[in-house]
């Protein structure tokens, strides 16, 4: 038997990637055709107070609720929360897709999201009426990444960079889109 030290061995996990070729074919498909558009449909009922399910696709219905100090049964996560969830699943899709382009491994993503929000309105119930659209809702959201993988900092912060800039939800928050509410019509 020998006392010498065992070799140290590292091992990495590395993130369940994606199909690369699939993501270079659908890349291919936005250059040859920038203007196409696609369309997201979500149906909402309410159950109650403000406890609502979505429907989306063949998925169980997401569940969004208001804490209890907005009079909600805190069930679930508030709209603003949803909000959130939403930006910080766009932009890990677009990190691993960038990543996944440029063939950097992942080993680790997290993001960590944040946002201020005004409700002084209460939602037009009564509350400052004379508050104008511009200072409900979010006033500022903060996301902070956490990524590993075999590439370096400054890598990793060109291909965060990069899915910021091109996050179909990171765009939304940021850019005016038009908006159209209004009764559908009686069964």
């Amino acid at each position: 038997m020998s006392d010498a030290p065992s070799p140290v061995q590292t091992v990495t996990a590395h993130l369940r990637p994606i199909d690369r070729d699939g993501l270079l074919a659908f890349a291919a498909k936005g250059r040859a055709n920038p203007g196409a558009r696609g369309t997201n449909r979500v149906h909402t009922v309410t159950e109650g107070q403000y406890r609502t399910l979505s429907y989306v696709g063949d998925h169980e219905p997401v569940v969004v609720d208001e804490p209890l100090h907005l009079f909600g049964q805190n069930t679930a996560p508030a709209p603003g929360e949803i909000v959130l969830s939403g930006l910080g699943g766009c932009l890990a899709v677009g990190i691993t897709a960038v990543a996944t382009w440029k063939q950097v491994r992942l080993t680790r993503l997290e993001l960590f999201l944040e946002g201020d929000i005004g409700n002084p309105a209460a939602w037009g119930a009564g509350g400052a009426l004379d508050t104008t659209p511009p200072e409900m809702g979010f006033q500022a959201i903060r996301v902070r990444v956490l990524v590993e993988g075999e590439a370096s900092r400054e890598e990793l912060e060109a291909i965060v960079e990069q899915a910021n800039a091109y996050s179909p939800v990171a765009n939304t928050l940021r850019n005016p889109v038009p908006l159209e509410i209004a009764l559908t019509p009686a069964p």
